[in-house]
């Protein structure tokens, strides 16, 4: 302990560790918001360009920075040449700092910095100076006037993935989120089985894409840096900042109030905020350097392209015995990330021989990172491919074989399931869309020009548990209606997701009160630290730390009014008394003690002629209502407000039970007989998450999804030239991604679970799991209507036109 802390009261904290099943209060809250669809609190901010951006942040005497790109892949800088900047007006210096400027972004959840320096270069577009002016025009034409010279940069790059891959070596399995594992003997038992089906999947770079592009506002307090940043994990990306420029905690602010999409690119610290810092400290005032959009896809992050191998043995009947994914991703030299196709092969179907194997090329590309659904979101096609096609091989309904390898446990661990809904998801999800009515045979159904097809994928992603804090303060406050307010703080982050929403609705109904009595304060370092956004943990982590800190300001009012908290109900800003506390073994024998301890007090205080204050009880007189209002009890506290904190963490439960969540993806297409044209023509999606906080905002969270998939599916592919390693798509000219015309009518079920495994308030992530098997779905409604595997993805018409049925 502290000085500081044996002179201060600690702040009272409720701590759990998910070590067992525990029981929500959500099932006795009064309001029972949680879990409707309401709109989002931010909205009328962001409509109205009220909610404040990073890059909108002004500051006094603010200028503008442009990041200078390399424009080769491999060697060292040897000169830049700013000569050319002396005639253009506003330009204020070149800064470049050799040693503490990043070459890449960082990972996300991780606490040192990334890998630093400017001198040698490891891909095309890596940061290595940065333009200051008045304007961001003149930084900008500053940026592109600048010339710079290079050495070695004959070097061979290695920018072929293809051929790469024979110098393919082993990943370092303490930095990825997955391990390689064998059960049995696959190979043995693949050749064993009386049915088998050996493919590889190959998918390619992808490009996250987040609509705002990367942007820091910085500047110094004396030794204090501020950050105004597009960060999702606003904690350990402080950390990194701390690291890289060799600050101590108390240096560094960072803050992320509003961020404009994610997907993973913006987890960890990118180049423009530590070019942002370094400038700002060097010319003494804010700088504001945001990325280009080529900026952003040439030198932030990018999903690695994959070549994966299923294998699959099984007897006739289509009972799986034998399951192999075998997979190789790209990095940049000494990164240890790599592409974890893998993840949801561990547990998704039974097997008793079981492998899975990753390797790692390394390439002079930007980093390979986390995408939306790291991991399942390309594993899953080449595994719910492998799947559709299986059932065809067997002449089975891909539900079916599904169904018939459906495991009891998980089959790699032999734990069981916290919850499993995938048969569930799948049933639902087949009567919704009428996927009993469909054509079974490939190429048979012709509507006019264009052939008509039917498929569908199994979609699962692990849940996790992160740790995470939050303050709860209620406080009274005369200009709400039933005077008395209720203020949240952590610095976890608002991507787009919902959070300013969801974690008010949270508060409310533990609380007891509407949902415009709650204030969240989210996205800054100073406030209690978040896991962040990302790795679809970000709602259960944060919103359980949010929970535990109301759950114990709840804890603290009642015994304030002289009852248990199990036996009262917050609504309306009134406490009311209901149920029956049934004291528990411990809190008799407990009970005993303080009744003697009572007894000897009183005692005692009859002797000194002292008279003690009365009980809670006396005090707050209920009456027969049995209710007193809450903003007359903080009236009671010398600042008229109480604050609690909350805290959460993994703990037992990730070890004894898998976690995930599951889902079903169902698509129809349409595929034009003379030109190869694609078009996606409706899409049905059945998820099974835990409790849903939000049933809009999480059926929005599966709309992006969805959408998700039929990019990867069908057009979304980053191009580098194999001669110089130059970024060919590098913006949303060239890189397609759906657009309203591209996206059809998409049905999303919310199947109903209840998992008191995962957190207090039994949710998992569903975004995330939404992408997983879209793509494969509709890869797979493709091979129904013209009768076309594509094993190399994204489909494009030119992969079909050569095969398509007369």
């Amino acid at each position: 302990m502290s000085l500081l802390d044996s002179v201060l009261p600690l702040e009272p904290t409720k701590k759990m560790t998910m070590d067992k099943p525990v029981e929500s209060l959500f099932n006795k809250t009064a309001s029972n918001l949680v879990g409707k669809p309401m709109n989002r609190v931010d909205g009328p901010l962001k409509v109205s360009g009220q909610a404040p951006y990073s890059a909108e942040i002004h500051r006094e005497n603010q200028a503008y920075g442009v990041l200078v790109s390399a424009k080769i892949a491999k060697g060292h800088v040897e000169s830049i040449d700013s000569s050319a900047l002396d005639n253009i007006p506003g330009i204020i210096k070149v800064v470049s700092d050799p040693e503490h400027f990043l070459r890449n972004p960082q990972q996300g959840t991780e606490t040192k910095a990334p890998t630093q320096g400017a001198s040698e270069i490891f891909y095309h577009g890596q940061p290595i100076a940065v333009v200051v002016a008045e304007t961001f025009e003149a930084a900008r034409e500053g940026a592109n006037a600048i010339r710079v010279t290079y050495k070695n940069e004959t070097e061979q790059a290695a920018l072929d993935f293809t051929k790469e891959q024979s110098s393919a070596h082993e990943v370092n399995e303490k930095e990825g989120s997955d391990k390689n594992a064998v059960t049995g003997d696959p190979e043995q038992g693949l050749a064993d089985s009386p049915v088998t089906l050996d493919r590889f999947y190959h998918t390619p770079n992808q490009s996250n894409s987040a609509m705002e592009p990367h942007a820091t506002l910085a500047y110094w307090e004396d030794d204090k840096l501020v950050l105004y940043t597009s960060n999702q994990m606003v904690a350990s990306c402080k950390q990194q900042v701390m690291d890289a420029l060799n600050l101590n905690k108390d240096q560094v602010q960072m803050i992320s109030y509003y961020v404009g999409g994610g997907f993973g690119s913006k987890l960890g610290i990118a180049p423009e905020s530590i070019a942002a810092a370094i400038a700002a400290k060097e010319l003494d005032r804010p700088i504001l350097v945001c990325m280009t959009r080529q900026q952003v896809m040439e030198a932030t992050v990018k999903r690695s392209n994959t070549r994966q191998r299923i294998a699959i043995g099984c007897d006739e009947q289509g009972v799986i015995n034998t399951l192999i994914h075998d997979s190789i991703s790209s990095n940049l030299p000494g990164e240890g990330f790599f592409e974890p196709s893998a993840l949801s092969t561990h547990y998704l179907y039974r097997g008793e021989n079981r492998r899975v194997n990753y390797k790692l090329v390394d390439m002079n590309q930007l980093l390979s990172g986390s995408m939306r659904a790291p991991g399942e979101a390309v594993g899953m096609i080449a595994l719910e491919c492998a799947m559709d096609e299986l059932a065809t091989q067997l002449d089975i309904d891909p539900i079916e074989l599904r169904r018939r390898n459906e495991p009891t446990q998980d089959p790699t661990q032999e734990i069981p399931f916290s919850t499993r809904q995938l048969l569930a998801c799948m049933e639902q999800g087949a009567e919704q869309f009428g996927w009993s009515e469909r054509n079974t045979k490939p190429a048979s159904q012709l509507d006019g020009d264009w052939w008509i097809g039917t498929g569908m994928a199994a979609s699962s992603r692990g849940n996790s548990l992160q740790q995470s804090e939050a303050r709860a303060t209620l406080q009274v406050d005369e200009s709400k209606a039933l005077g008395v307010k209720a203020v949240i703080e952590t610095d976890m982050t608002d991507i787009g997701t919902g959070s300013y929403t969801v974690f008010s609705q949270v508060a409310a109904d533990l609380l007891g009160l509407p949902i415009d009595h709650i204030e969240m304060k989210l996205g800054d370092s100073e406030l209690p630290p978040a896991s962040g956004s990302g790795g679809s943990f970000g709602a259960a982590s944060s919103g359980s730390s949010i929970y535990l800190a109301c759950e114990q300001l709840r804890d603290i009012l009642a015994e304030k009014v002289g009852l248990y908290s199990d036996t009262i109900l917050l609504d309306q800003g009134q406490i009311k008394q209901v149920g029956t506390h049934e004291p528990s073994g411990t809190e008799t024998a407990i009970e005993t003690i303080k009744d003697k301890a009572e007894g000897v007090k009183n005692t005692l205080a009859e002797k000194a002629g002292l008279t003690l204050s009365e009980s809670a009880a006396e005090k707050y007189d209920f009456g027969d209502a049995q209710s007193y209002a809450l903003v007359d009890v903080l009236a009671e506290y010398d600042e008229q407000k109480l604050s609690a904190k909350g805290q959460i963490q993994a703990g037992k439960n990730e070890k004894t039970h898998r976690q995930a969540s599951f889902g079903a993806n169902f698509a129809e297409v349409a595929v034009h007989k003379v030109t190869g044209e694609i078009r996606v023509k409706r899409m049905t999606g059945a998820f099974a998450a835990g409790r849903i906080l939000n049933h809009k905002t999480a059926t929005s969270q599966c709309y992006g999804g969805m959408v998700f998939g039929i990019g990867s599916a069908l057009m979304e592919e980053v191009i580098h030239d194999k001669r110089d390693g130059r970024l060919c798509n590098h913006d949303l000219a060239e890189y397609h991604v759906p657009v309203n015309a591209d996206v059809p009518q998409l049905e999303v079920i919310l199947v109903e679970e209840d998992d008191p495994y995962t957190n207090p308030m039994h949710i998992k992530g569903i975004g995330e799991t939404a992408i997983s098997g879209a793509a494969a779905a509709i890869a797979n409604a493709i091979y129904n209507a013209v009768g076309v595997r594509v094993y190399d993805f994204p489909i494009t018409l030119d992969k079909l036109l050569y095969e398509m049925p007369e």
